[in-house]
Formats: structure tokens, sequence, C-alpha cells
């Protein structure tokens, strides 16, 4: 069947494909097999680019991000993979900050569908040929490249990059990736490559031994940014960054207290980019950092949607991503607080209700995908976990009566899933 306009070609691979972010486990495929498969048909276009490869639970998409404004700030023609999408499905696939054509998913589909055919690839896996396959015909310079989910069998990892980042370790998805954060960073480091630098962004006491171990096993280098690089938040934004006694002070458009965790680990990645032969000026990374959002289209991250009342949003979704928000919500000034608060069904809800906040006000709501946790089931586990709200469904209803119910002087959280974010209007 000849594709012949967008809408239909999304349509295609959103209907014939399992797709993990609607569906869940059912769409997860640890095994490289289609991937590679899929390549193969394309002519391998991931050994046509250089690239760097970053996997993590939490800080992998801001660093992903943040890289690749970065790099084009220093001139190079940059790729950025990145996943999910909030609004459409052309930003994962991004090269200088523009989205990847609508023309050439329509073009891409029809020249692969007789290989989907097939194969019969999850949706991430045709995702992230297609992306290889842009940025091959795109001639990039080099492509930033996000694990979707894990590292050691996820589809990303049949790239060989220059670097590889690992990110900030906790519990998410330990349906598929293990129950105990060694085990999950274990399937993390299956990234690292042969005689490859891995970066690790925050040392954690438990698990570095396994990224010490796979690195030795690999014949790679190993650096833990947080050693090299001591990193302070000094206000909203911005960070004072010492490394060999060398204090410098980054302003970034990434305005959550997180961000601390992710910058050892970009800045530690640009210095081996660097040692490569990359030409990235300080100017460059100061450029980069500081207009990320306008140079690589970043949503979600500590967002600020609104000055009165206050309101924000964020995508953290884990237990360890919503204690950071947790923290910054309590750093702002405000008199009550107003929580629009989804989640999906495949998570350990009771560990993150049971630290969200008992004096805030809960609008419960659902996202519209399959994967939701049916709102009126969040509520009774809320309400025992002692949390105070109500039921309504629609994402942005619930802002509705937040901002209806809110003063000036509150502040506004909507957040608990990247699902409840993406349906925010005007985002």
């Amino acid at each position: 069947m000849l594709i012949s306009s967008y809408p239909q070609a999304v349509e295609f691979l959103y209907q014939n494909l399992p797709m993990y972010q609607r569906v869940g486990a059912v769409a997860y495929k640890a095994d490289l097999t289609n991937t590679i498969q899929l390549c193969e048909a394309l002519g391998n276009p991931h050994y046509k680019f250089k690239n760097i490869h970053v996997a993590g639970t939490n800080g992998k998409g801001s660093s992903s991000h943040m890289l690749a404004a970065v790099l084009q700030c220093a001139g190079y023609k940059t790729g950025l993979y990145t996943s999910p999408h909030l609004k459409n499905f052309t930003e994962r696939i991004r090269i200088n900050g523009q989205e990847i054509d609508q023309a050439f998913v329509v073009d891409f589909v029809n020249r692969i569908q007789s290989s989907i055919d097939k194969i019969q690839p999850s949706f991430f896996e045709i995702t992230v040929a297609m992306a290889f396959d842009y940025f091959a015909r795109q001639k990039v310079d080099i492509a930033v490249v996000e694990v979707g989910l894990g590292g050691r069998l996820d589809s990303t990892n049949v790239i060989t990059p220059l670097v590889s980042l690992i990110t900030n370790i906790s519990w998410d998805h330990m349906n598929l990736l293990g129950d105990t954060l060694p085990k999950i960073a274990f399937e993390k480091a299956g990234i690292i490559k042969k005689e490859v630098t891995v970066v690790i962004s925050e040392t954690q006491d438990s698990i570095k031994e396994v990224f010490v171990q796979k690195s030795k096993s690999e014949s790679s280098s190993i650096v833990f940014a947080d050693k090299k690089y001591e990193v302070v938040g000094e206000g909203y934004g911005k960070f004072q960054v010492t490394d060999d006694k060398v204090t410098s002070t980054y302003e970034l458009d990434l305005k959550g207290i997180y961000q601390q965790k992710n910058l050892p680990g970009v800045l530690a990645t640009l210095d081996e980019l660097k040692n490569l032969g990359f030409k990235i000026t300080d100017e460059a990374t100061e450029k980069g950092l500081s207009n990320t959002t306008t140079l690589t289209g970043l949503k979600g991250r500590w967002q600020k949607l609104k000055d009165n009342p206050l309101t924000i949003c964020d995508t953290g979704h884990n237990e360890a991503g919503v204690m950071e928000i947790l923290k910054q919500i309590k750093a702002q000034k405000f008199e009550k607080l107003f929580m629009v608060w989804g989640m999906v069904n495949d998570k350990d809800v009771s560990k993150i209700l049971s630290i969200l906040p008992s004096s805030a006000y809960y609008f419960f709501c659902q996202a519209n995908i399959p994967r939701a946790m049916d709102a009126n089931e969040l509520f009774l586990k809320a309400k025992a976990a002692g949390l105070r709200g109500e039921v309504i469904l629609n994402v942005n209803n619930s802002i509705c009566q937040a901002n209806e119910r809110a003063t000036q002087k509150d502040m506004i959280f909507i957040g608990g899933s990247t699902f409840v974010v993406a349906e925010i209007e005007n985002l």
C-alpha cells in the first residue's frame, strides 16, 4: 500500500507497529535482531555518521539536548534522536533543532514497507532505523543518540559511538530491566563499547563497580564526571562549576535544580570530544547551555507555563525524578499547592504517592493512552496514602479547575507522567 501523506504515514506506524509508550511491555523487543535487519535493508546507515550514545534512568534526555545544543553552537551539523515525543512524532528526530521533514517520513515508510512486512518490527525499532537513515542521508557531522529503554538490548545499541554517557540510575521499568539497582545498571552499562570512553554523570556507590567492571572488560576508559567537576547550584538555572581549581559559572535555560547532576556528565563528554579533535570553545559551551530549549526544542523539564499563579510542568515520573521535583517545589514561594497528577499503570505508584506532599490538593487525571492508570484507581490509592483531591479525567480540564481554585499567590504543578505533560494545550 502506497502511503501518500504524512498523517497516513504516522497512522501506519502507530497502528501497525507495537508502541511501548502506548501499550507497554508487550511492545518491548529485548533483542537487536530486528534493528540489525532493518539497518541492513537500508545499507547500514548507522556506520555512516559519528555519534554519542546516552543512557540512564533520569537525565538522559536533558543531557542529550544540552550536548546537541553545544555542538550546534560549535558549528557542527548535529543530529539528535530522543524519545518519546510530546506533541508530534517528528520531535524524535532533529538536525540542528529542526524536526525531520514530514516528506522524508512518508518516503521512508514507502521505501521500507516490504522490510516491515517481513521483519515485523516494533514502532521504536522502525523509528530508530528512520533516524539513522535520515542522519546518514543528511550527512550530519555528529549525532546525539538517546537510548529508549535500558541500553544493552535497546534498538539504538547497534551504534559504536565516539563517547558513551550514562546518567543517573534509579528504579524504573523493573519488570523489564531488573528489580535491583545493580541489575538495572548492568543493562545501562550495555552501551559501553570496546575501547570507547564512557562518562558516568553521577557516582553512585551501590552500582559504581558495575560500570568499572564493564569498562575493564571492554578495555574502555571510564570517567566519573562528578569527581572531575564539582557543581554547586547558585539559583534559578545558575551553576558554579569547579574543575582543577578553575571556577566557571554557567546559566542554563533548563531551570531544574536536578540539572546539577547532569551538568558534570555533559561537560566531561564535551572534554572527551575535544580530546578527539572536536573544536568546542568555552563560548560555544556557554551559549549552548544557556539556549538549549531554543536550539533543540526541548520541553517539559521544569517548564514554567505561567507566572500568576506560578504554573510548572515536568516530565519526571519515577521515584528519583519525583523526589528531585519535590525538592524544587519546596524551594518556591507560594501559599497553596495544587497538583494536576496522572500516572501510567505499569509503575510502582505506591512509592511515589507516599512521597507526595499531603498538604497539596490534587486533581487526578488520565492521559489518553492505553497505558494510563485509571484516574479513579489512582485517586483511591492516593487517598489511602493520605492525599486529598478529586478526579477530573481530562488533563486540560484538570488544569482549568486548578486555575479556578488557585489564587495569584498559589502554585500549580502538572506532572506524574510524560503523557500528562504531552496533553497540555499550547505547551
